[in-house]
């Protein structure tokens, strides 16, 4: 099974709504990092060009690698600690 077939698998479990990117959507992607690895996110009334920009604040605000922007859709995986 390749990655893709297996992304699409895993629920959107987070919504980024009207407020955008809020310190408590961080720490929930955080915390679902950490006991799942892999996250993803539904972006709420953003534009086309909009969601890139958002897709990688979450990534650089959580710590996490951006996998991929599918739609209004952002998945994230939690990167592997530094040696």
């Amino acid at each position: 099974m390749n990655r893709n077939s297996r992304d699409e698998k895993i629920p959107v479990t987070v919504a980024v709504g009207k407020k955008g990117v809020t310190d408590q959507i961080i720490e929930e992607i955080k915390n679902q990092l950490v006991s799942h690895r892999i996250v993803k996110i539904k972006l709420h009334g953003e534009t086309k060009l909009a969601r890139f920009e958002i897709a990688k604040e979450l990534a650089e605000k959580s710590n996490a690698k951006l996998v991929e922007v599918r739609g209004f859709t952002v998945t994230l995986i939690r990167k592997k600690p530094q040696i």
